[in-house]
């Protein structure tokens, strides 16, 4: 489980980063003048006087947006911006049509402000606002960085409890999956029966993504690390139905009932990763996030996979929604592969979007190439063996 986290201030500059030390933040923090501006589009939500008055009363340390709790008179919203490079208003509008459909049918997710023309996006210039209600519950892990464990097993156990009702919510949700993106989940490659044909389409797709690859031997590395694995995960994923999933589900995208170790999840945050692929793979997505200390791994060079934690979160969704043996092996089969498309959209996001060479080449040799090596070294065995134990007792 985790330790003490490191504290960020956006305000200064400082944000979380790709590893455990803080960094110099993507995009300045949001302003006072800022949001007011932005809330003076929803007056009639939160009242034209309100809007005036409005302050910022916290900043997320994420590193990739600018987003803040905001106080409107006696209430707080949350206010978030983008960059036309990162979001664009029609994928946001995706999200918030998700976001509602699934609010339709009990999931917890805070409500998407409308606007006076009935718009849940604000353009101003090059940046692309939305504002959402505050979330119902404690924000326990809003200052701890993305990835690190649960605080407890008890917290692992509820999240997979939570994901379970989330992809019994989000199963008929109808649209198709999302063009590729900078900072996108999919499964257009590690579900594809021509992997290979499949990443070239990703590439001429993506300029921005070509360029940033153009120094590395991009061919021969996914030969090597990724192709053997999705030949033996994309038939087993085939096997399955298609679904929107969350896409990143771990604990600082959860609000919590209490600040006790028992606490449920209250409610659920950030659909920004949300796209169709498999209920299997949002659940390797899940185990990656919140079970691996992936942080360590660009600092010492080693991860630690919690296996208690697994089993946790694993029994927590089984609970809800049981797994089958084809269900279990896909998971299994698919989770050295999970991140290869997320870390391709970040390789594109830092060399074209925020011109970081170092967390480009961090993205593509410690993401898109270390994430999958890993788990054929002895840490990462140790976790798909505990896997391979758990489908053969189903």
């Amino acid at each position: 489980m985790t330790g003490e986290a490191t504290t960020a201030s956006p305000t200064s500059g400082l944000v979380h980063g790709m590893g455990q030390e803080l960094c110099e933040a993507d995009w300045p923090a949001l302003t006072d003048d800022e949001v007011r501006a932005v809330l003076g589009h929803f007056e009639q939500r939160v009242g034209s006087e309100a809007s005036r008055d409005a302050v910022v009363s916290w900043h997320s340390p994420r590193p990739m947006s600018a987003a803040a709790l905001v106080r409107v008179a006696n209430r707080e919203v949350f206010v978030k911006r983008h960059h036309a490079a990162v979001r664009t208003p029609q994928r946001l509008h995706v999200e918030h049509t998700f976001a509602n459909y699934l609010r339709a049918r009990g999931q917890p997710l805070p409500e998407v402000l409308r606007n006076a023309n009935g718009d849940t996006v604000v353009r101003e210039g090059h940046f692309i606002y939305e504002v959402h209600e505050r979330a119902t519950g404690v924000d326990l892990y809003r200052d701890v960085p993305s990835w690190h464990p649960f605080t407890g097993l008890d917290h692992a156990r509820a999240a997979g409890r939570a994901l379970a009702r989330f992809h019994r919510a989000a199963r008929d949700f109808p649209w198709p999956a999302s063009e590729p993106s900078v900072l996108m989940n999919s499964t257009a490659i590690v579900a594809s029966g021509d992997p290979l044909g499949a990443l070239a389409r990703l590439i001429a797709a993506r300029p921005g993504l070509a360029r940033a690859v153009l120094h590395r031997s991009l061919l021969e590395d996914f030969a090597r690390y990724h192709l053997p694995i999705i030949e033996k995960a994309a038939p087993l994923l085939g096997a399955l139905v298609p679904q929107w999933g969350h896409g990143d589900w771990h604990a600082s995208n959860l609000t919590w009932s209490s600040t006790g170790s028992e606490a449920v999840v209250a409610g659920v945050l950030d659909l920004g990763l949300a796209n169709r692929t498999f209920a299997i793979h949002d659940l390797a997505v899940a185990l990656e996030r919140s079970t691996v200390d992936w942080l360590d791994l660009a600092g010492t060079g080693g991860a630690v996979a919690d296996l208690e934690a697994v089993d946790a979160l694993l029994d927590g969704y089984q609970e809800v929604q049981p797994l089958d043996e084809v269900e279990l092996a896909a998971l299994v089969a698919v989770l050295p592969v999970v991140h290869l498309e997320y870390a391709l959209s970040e390789v594109e996001y830092f060399a074209e979007v925020v011109r970081s060479r170092a967390n480009a080449e961090l993205a593509y040799d410690g993401y898109f190439i270390g994430h999958t090596r890993w788990y054929g070294e002895a840490a990462g065995s140790v976790l798909l063996e505990h896997l391979q134990r758990r489908v053969r007792r189903c």
